[in-house]
């Protein structure tokens, strides 16, 4: 027998939005903001809403406090999470709060959805590393007092960790070393920092007249390395630049499985500098970060925005600087291939 047992989904914002034509931050406005949108328009999303049984999720002002965060993450396995976690739960501890961890299996989908689901067990979220788009996350910041880690989005407070520019340390040191063919090696499609990665790569090597080139995307998870690592050999290049870490971990495997030697056959970088990640062999050069800052930072935003008369004037971004460790797994460019 099926059991349908298990309650229907909580019609969401989005779902009143795609039923109106409209964008959610127009639905967001109609229905908390009605002053701001034309009576026709307002008109319309209210009986859409209506019709469908939408209830706007309560704010942190009027009602029963949880006194717990959401704190979202892409992949509860990936070590990059680990800072970012004790950092939020440090801070969080100290002002009296339980943080609940919520992973979304790289979901944009699943993200959207466990944030609805579970609204009523939080005051607020920390989102990292969000792979909603651009639309759809500032919809939700709309809806729920929340702040983004490691995106730039207008109308979402957000920290931010600068690995762009750290992307163009990590190519200003493989030109410095003769390199002139270069490849970043792409993560998820879905990833905002990927393509700010990629765009700040792209930028950089043409500053030097090297022809940028994109291999990818791959997942970023260990297990990815082999396919990126067989990419870089078929491609030709001296060097890469790699989403993250794992990725690059991955690649040295297999690089040393197929006998390619690292740093004098192929250079790699990584980035988020994760633990383990000194203890490759070799070493692995990469882009550091204060990681455990960036989650402490992200709460005390947070907390402000719950209770703004605590901090008057809270500030919507932050901007957190990467720079580049250079370790063994770069190194001059093969003549051979220069």
């Amino acid at each position: 027998m099926t059991d349908n047992s298990q309650p229907a989904r909580r019609v969401s914002l989005r779902d009143v939005a795609r039923e109106a034509g409209v964008a959610p931050s127009t639905v967001s406005r109609a229905l908390s903001l009605p002053d701001r949108v034309n009576d026709e328009t307002r008109a319309r999303i209210e009986k859409i809403a209506a019709t469908l049984g939408y209830a706007k999720p309560s704010t942190a002002t009027d009602v029963s406090r949880s006194r717990a965060v959401a704190v979202v993450v892409s992949d509860v396995t990936n070590p990059f999470y680990f800072g970012i976690i004790r950092g939020t739960q440090q801070q969080l501890k100290a002002a009296g709060y339980s943080q609940i961890l919520v992973d979304t299996e790289e979901s944009d989908q699943n993200e959207d959805d466990l944030l609805h689901r579970l609204r009523s067990s939080y005051d607020g979220v920390i989102l990292s590393a969000s792979r909603l788009a651009d639309r759809a996350l500032a919809a939700l910041a709309a809806e729920i007092p929340l702040v983004a880690i490691n995106r730039q989005t207008t109308g979402v407070a957000s920290v931010f960790i600068d690995t762009p520019s750290g992307v163009v340390q990590a190519v200003e040191h493989l030109v410095s070393l003769g390199h002139r063919s270069i490849a970043y090696v792409s993560g998820p499609e879905t990833s905002w920092s990927n393509e700010s990665r990629w765009r700040a790569f792209a930028k950089a090597t043409s500053a030097h007249a090297i022809t940028p080139t994109r291999l990818g995307p791959y997942s970023p998870r260990q297990l990815a390395g082999a396919a990126a690592a067989d990419a870089a050999i078929n491609a030709g290049v001296t060097a890469v630049i790699a989403f993250n870490d794992l990725l690059a971990i991955g690649m040295l495997q297999r690089l040393a499985s197929r006998g390619v030697r690292v740093p004098e056959d192929l250079s790699v970088v990584g980035c988020d500098d994760i633990f383990g990640a000194d203890f490759c062999n070799p070493p692995l050069t990469t882009l550091a970060a204060p990681i455990e800052q960036t989650g402490r930072l992200a709460v005390s935003m947070l907390l402000a925005r719950l209770d703004p008369q605590a901090a008057p004037g809270a500030r919507n971004t932050a901007t957190l600087p990467t720079y580049l460790t250079v370790r063994g797994s770069t190194g001059p460019a093969p003549t051979t291939k220069a």
